[in-house]
């Protein structure tokens, strides 16, 4: 269970900014290319609060995890662009690149599985292409969650992502999103190597 406090008034400075990647508008809703924004959505939802406020071009939440005050957002600018909407956050609040987390989708890994990173190359994600080129960094963790491979070869891989989960895709996800949200705790609490030995 997250040990957070439903009581606490985030204070201060925000520490941490933690991203969910994803594209904005209905039709993108529970497609595989926004499984960081629902990832974010479900730690939201643990947390009590709702990610509604428009702010850095996209929608985000204040909120206290692991005792310290961090940054909730879900960019709105569509994926090819999230580094606007990063950059614009990191430079208001004077966050380092070791302090941005972001969750998103990756085909090379196979469904509803996790990979944690401190920081590496985009790996063909333009989401994460972006924040490179605009943040001139790669040095931000990852938590990458598996949406699974192209089912045949011939589909482009645009309509892969674009494609919607299944229900009983969905049902297992649940899952994985919990244990997204666990990761992001200790990653908050400065303890990457647990994080990574527990959900790698």
């Amino acid at each position: 269970m997250l040990q957070f406090f439903r009581r606490n008034i985030p204070t201060g400075t925000p520490e941490y900014l933690i991203v969910g990647l994803g594209n904005p508008g209905g039709k993108y809703e529970f497609t595989r290319h926004n499984v960081g924004f629902m990832c974010l959505d479900t730690l939201a939802l643990d947390l009590n609060v709702k990610i509604n406020k428009i702010k850095f071009k996209s929608l985000t939440a204040d909120v206290v995890l692991a005792g310290k005050r961090c940054i909730l957002m879900k960019p709105q600018t569509f994926m090819n662009n999230s580094g606007q909407a990063v950059r614009e956050a990191t430079d208001f609040y004077k966050i380092e690149p070791e302090k941005i987390i972001v969750v998103f989708d990756d085909v090379s890994l196979p469904f509803a599985g996790l990979r944690l990173r401190r920081n590496g190359s985009d790996g063909g994600h333009n989401g994460v292409k972006s924040i490179i080129y605009h943040l001139k960094s790669d040095a931000f963790p990852r938590v990458k969650v598996g949406i699974g491979a192209k089912p045949h070869p011939e589909m482009q891989l645009m309509d892969w992502v674009l494609s919607s989960f299944t229900k009983e895709e969905l049902t297992k996800l649940k899952d994985t999103a919990a244990d997204v949200c666990k990761a992001l705790e200790l990653i908050v609490a400065d303890d990457m190597e647990k994080a990574m030995m527990l959900y790698n």
